[in-house]
């Protein structure tokens, strides 16, 4: 079982796991279906895969969303379905709270940042595109501290699109550190990275959500990981 999987927190309708990265969440069904049965047996395990033997009772678990792979930090998963469809409509309702801390490169605006995200912005990569096209995605960023040729931020979610925050950072001019794809303007040539991060320098830091059987609002935080606090650290040097 990988290090870092850290269970904070389990009762019978949810359970909210600090996922390391380099670990998916959880397997989309279409392509576990690609692979088929046999293939199956051959792809790597997910995050939900080493959770059943971690909480009591064990059994079947639904994430209701997800992290990136090289993303590090809080996710929730539902137990039961009921628990599923209330949390999902605090997803698309906007109002699960969610913090992320993260390294990027230079010095992003601060506020408020609003698109529309497509599959294509032109370049092959998912991205702004004309308003009211693709998926309207908000991200509030807020300087934490200068880090010479970096920044650490704060980036709270007020919408949960597909690499949003990763998007939003790298249009803005000021790409995460260890990012390799949402790195560059449209068409253009990668930004330099003086990080030296090992890893994308993205963490879940805070999540927030009213507990779908008993409407108590519950939080938890997730201090920053050992790679990541290590890039600050050097940064600060």
């Amino acid at each position: 079982m990988p290090a870092g999987i850290i269970v904070r927190y389990a009762d019978d309708a949810v359970v909210v796991v600090e996922k390391p990265a380099g670990l998916t969440t959880m397997r989309h069904a279409e392509e576990a279906a690609e692979f088929g049965p046999r293939g199956k047996r051959f792809l790597p395990e997910a995050l939900a895969d080493y959770l059943p033997p971690l909480i009591p009772g064990g059994g079947p678990l639904r994430a209701v969303h997800r992290i990136d792979r090289d993303t590090s930090g809080l996710v929730i998963f539902a137990r039961t379905p009921e628990a599923e469809r209330h949390l999902g409509r605090q997803f698309r309702s906007h109002k699960v709270g969610r913090r992320y801390l993260a390294v990027v490169r230079g010095r992003p605006p601060e506020g408020r940042i609003e698109s529309w995200l497509v599959r294509d912005r032109g370049d092959g990569r998912r991205g702004s595109g004309p308003k009211g096209e693709g998926q309207r995605a908000v991200t509030h960023v807020r300087l934490v501290e200068a880090l010479g040729p970096c920044s650490l931020i704060e980036c709270r979610l007020e919408t949960g699109r597909t690499h949003q925050v990763r998007i939003h950072l790298g249009e803005s001019g000021a790409p995460l550190a260890g990012e390799t794809v949402y790195d560059r303007p449209v068409h253009g040539q990668p930004l330099p990275d003086p990080s030296g991060a090992p890893r994308l320098a993205l963490h879940a830091a805070s999540l927030g959500f009213e507990h779908p059987e008993t409407g108590d609002w519950m939080e938890w935080e997730s201090p920053r990981p050992d790679d990541l606090q290590a890039v600050v650290t050097r940064l600060r040097a």
